[in-house]
């Protein structure tokens, strides 16, 4: 069975705007031939890529924590409740 090159993904292709499956199909249009899924295509095509980011940053917890203090901060803002801190 001979091997047949997949197209690389040319940078000068701007994909803004379109959908992942257009994204795909704009590299290799008949992807379905070769793969059993599109995320498995635009993987390999490098449509999608995997980013590095910090452990801490995955944890719910904290993300949630950033959300709860910053609406803190405005609650307390909008009510003058740091005034009030402040005067003690």
């Amino acid at each position: 069975m001979k091997q047949v090159p997949l197209p690389r993904l040319v940078a000068s292709v701007r994909f803004e705007g379109m959908t992942l499956k257009d994204q795909v199909e704009e590299i290799l249009p008949n992807w379905q031939r070769w793969y059993p899924s599109l995320f498995d295509a635009a993987t390999d095509l490098g449509v999608l890529r995997a980013r590095v980011c910090s452990p801490d940053s995955l944890l719910l917890s904290k993300r949630h924590q950033r959300i709860v203090n910053s609406a803190e901060a405005a609650h307390r803002k909008q009510w003058g409740a740091e005034d009030g801190l402040r005067r003690r």
